[in-house]
């Protein structure tokens, strides 16, 4: 195994001990210990998973190589292995690169939550329409992540509809992780709403 797959399985043997802590009930007695330990356990059952899955795609690689190489092996049960094994070698390379991601060090801020503001620029109507659609993009994606919740803080709505400001918050695990990169301007060229009718 290499280094770096040394370093995975150390997460493994890690979460198993966690996965023992969180069940004692002496832990469980002490509320406080008990959720930061179930904390630090959810976050590393993404690396686990995967990982498991990658030593089973192996093993099975492993298996179908024993097969191609044993000379009693007859043809149909080796070409069964090798297009197993074909199948198995990309899934098995996807599998080590999502690792390395995972494994990357977390931002100590991602599990912050935010506020996010959405603002109609230059355009009229047009571009609270477009702030509106953004808005509703947004609520969909948040509907979408488990433990997420949203409120609205403020908003300004034109007769038209859309926004022309509306204000946010954003509450969960991983927020900030997964919208940090969403600031700046966002920008749309299409025929307007307004001008549709000709």
């Amino acid at each position: 195994m290499s280094s770096f797959m040394d370093k995975v399985q150390a997460v493994e043997n890690k979460f198993m001990d966690l996965e023992q802590q969180i069940s004692d009930p002496s832990v469980i007695a002490r509320q406080d210990e008990w959720q930061k330990l179930t904390k630090e356990h959810a976050s590393l059952t993404p690396i686990v998973e995967a990982f498991r899955k990658y030593k089973d795609i192996t093993n099975t690689i492993d298996g179908d190589k024993e097969i191609i190489d044993d000379p009693d092996s007859d043809d149909d049960l080796i070409a069964m292995a090798k297009d197993e094994m074909n199948g198995l070698t990309k899934e098995q390379a996807d599998l080590e690169e999502q690792l390395h991601v995972l494994m990357l060090p977390k931002d100590p801020r991602d599990d912050k939550n935010v506020i996010m503001e959405i603002r109609a620029g230059a355009g009229g109507d047009e571009a609270a329409l477009f702030a509106g659609d953004l808005f509703r993009m947004y609520m969909k994606y948040i509907e979408k992540q488990p433990g997420w919740k949203t409120s609205i803080i403020s908003s300004n709505a034109p007769e038209l509809g859309g926004f022309k400001e509306v204000v946010f918050s954003v509450e969960g695990s991983g927020v900030y992780g997964k919208l940090k990169y969403e600031s700046g301007v966002h920008r749309v060229q299409r025929v307007p709403v307004t001008e549709a009718g000709g």
